[in-house]
């Protein structure tokens, strides 16, 4: 807390003084304060500057998360605006707070007021007798104590129950659904008619929250909003199917977002559009039970060389698995009207129709699948020994705008996404498929010796970034603002990829995006936003401006808190 008031301090003084002093108060905390207003001795941290000072009508702002004074993210001064948040909550954690005074041209004062011992609000409003609670315990003003702390309350935030869920109900063997609905009345409603399919429910009102519940309780399946606070449901989407652990559990989306073929191509197994009758849920909630009930899934092999078919089927079979193969077109489309497959792997090379036609004619079967009233499409991974031709490469791009198809061109990388539309339990895989998984997403050897550009105003991230993508073999180049981001672009026109940081000083990830695509050499290079910027309606701003795509960095704290 007081390297970040410090830091602050510095950075928005260009000249005066910055001081620090350290006393014993008797007051200037919130009156009523429902610790420091019931403990003997309280210590003020004062860091005070000469800087630029803050106005009246900014005072609050600057404590939320993501903001600065300057509200802009092409503002003057760099970072993220996530410090003061991040202090303010741990000050609070450790039963204190910080208090602001300012005026604007003439400096700050910021004062972090602390207990001398931390007590918990319920010892601390007993004056008389503190020994009937155990003893308070002397704190130390360390990054590993309030780090500490942070996994405290992530801790009770698991605990959290405002519906009054199953979560303590659950024995060994129930099934469960986890709900991660922020309308509490509809998530009320979905959790009685979850508990009627035999569930027991879980339920979170946050993206965040949902996210640390899978991780926590490993649910049977999910429901899960788009619209939510803190983290959206398409990054928690991203985060659940991007974790070994979490992968495998079937999630169906809800929301009154337009999302089905992406939903379906992230792995969802169904989404569902907001209104939604009572009798679409009980439908929807019928296909997630018979799905989880299915302990073997369905797999259709369409492959023309026996040769091939046997490797495929070596490599993904499985007990766990139920596997057809054919070689034709048209046996395909017999196979997939007397069963529901999850999962076809599919060779272009069919001797009776071109394999894009047949995905085209199972399109046209399927449409309204994966609407919660009946089961998907299923998804498609195109599998070939030969290479694509341009033509073929860019059909599969038309196809895969409405429909749930994969490209892959390596063993390893069918097993991975057949995996993922398969919803296999990775720690459950035999131990040479559980290794090839682990290796390939550690070492993809699609990314060895690609070229990446990091923009990023924070050297920090930087090395961690670089830290990261050389452990792939990839080659990082970095500029640490937007303008020498796009002069390092022009000077180096091999670059594969750009990660683009969004809250930079002077120019920011928006303004640099759009001018790299103003020129005719980078108008399709892939560019990732990755920003810690992730409140609702900044993906949006960042594809609107021309990002390829986007992804929140993690946050720091988090990061710290699991060094601990």
């Amino acid at each position: 807390m007081l390297r970040n008031l410090l830091s602050n301090a510095f950075k928005f003084t260009e000249r005066g003084q910055v001081s620090l002093h350290v006393r014993v108060a008797t007051g200037g905390w919130t009156p009523n304060h429902d610790v420091l207003a019931h403990v003997n001795t309280v210590i003020a941290f004062a860091v005070s500057d000469t800087g630029i000072g803050i106005a009246a009508d900014k005072q609050q702002v600057i404590f939320e998360a993501f903001q600065q004074a300057d509200g802009t993210t092409s503002r003057k001064y760099g970072g993220t605006g996530l410090g003061l948040s991040i202090s303010r909550e741990i000050a609070q954690l450790l039963g204190g707070e910080i208090r602001l005074t300012s005026e604007l041209g003439r400096g700050s004062t910021f004062t972090l007021y602390l207990p001398q011992s931390y007590v918990t609000v319920e010892s601390a409003r007993v004056r008389d007798d503190l020994t009937i609670f155990r003893q308070p315990v002397e704190l130390s003003f360390s990054q590993s104590q309030a780090l500490h702390a942070l996994q405290a309350q992530t801790a009770a935030l698991l605990m959290e129950n405002a519906l009054e869920d199953d979560r303590e109900l659950i024995q060994p063997g129930d099934h469960t659904l986890l709900i991660i609905e922020d309308d509490v009345n509809f998530a009320r409603i979905l959790l009685d008619m979850v508990r009627q399919q035999g569930f027991r429910g879980l339920t979170a009102t946050r993206g965040d929250m949902g996210l640390a519940m899978a991780r926590e309780f490993k649910p049977t399946a999910i429901i899960l909003d788009v619209r939510l606070p803190i983290l959206d449901g398409w990054m928690v989407l991203d985060r659940l199917k991007h974790d070994p652990n979490t992968r495998h559990i079937p999630v169906h989306i809800m929301s009154v977002e337009e999302g089905l073929h992406r939903s379906l191509r992230q792995g969802a197994i169904a989404y569902q559009q907001k209104p939604i009758t009572n009798e679409a849920l009980s439908n929807a909630l019928s296909v997630i039970k018979g799905f989880v009930e299915r302990s073997v899934k369905n797999l259709l092999v369409v492959e023309n060389d026996a040769a091939e078919r046997q490797t495929i089927l070596e490599l993904v079979g499985n007990k766990d698995i139920a596997s057809t193969v054919v070689g034709t077109g048209a046996e395909a489309l017999e196979a997939l009207q007397s069963t529901h497959y999850d999962c076809i792997v599919l060779d272009l090379g069919l001797p009776d129709m071109n394999g894009l036609e047949l995905i085209e004619q199972i399109q046209q079967a399927n449409r309204g699948g994966g609407n919660g009233h009946s089961p998907p499409s299923p998804p498609i991974v195109v599998y070939s020994k030969h290479e694509l031709t341009r033509q073929q490469e860019t059909e599969l791009r038309r196809i895969a705008d409405t429909h749930t198809v994969k490209d892959v061109r390596s063993p390893e990388r069918l097993l991975d996404e057949t995996a993922l539309f398969l919803h296999r339990v990775q720690s459950a895989l035999p131990d040479s498929k559980r290794r090839v998984l682990e290796q390939l997403q550690q070492h993809d050897p699609v990314l060895i010796g690609r070229k990446v550009l990091v923009v990023d105003d924070d050297v920090r991230n930087i090395f961690a970034l670089t830290s990261m993508l050389e452990r792939y073999q990839m080659r990082v180049l970095y500029a640490e603002n937007g303008r020498d981001g796009i002069t390092i672009l022009q000077n180096n026109p091999d670059i594969d990829l750009v990660l683009m940081d969004i809250m930079m000083p002077e120019m920011d990830g928006y303004e640099t995006i759009q001018r790299i695509r103003q020129i005719d050499h980078f108008a399709s290079l892939p560019i990732i936003a990755l920003t810690a910027k992730a409140m609702k309606g900044d993906r949006d701003k960042c594809l609107e401006a021309g990002a390829s795509s986007y992804i929140t960095k993690p946050d720091w704290m988090w990061i710290n808190c699991s060094r601990c």
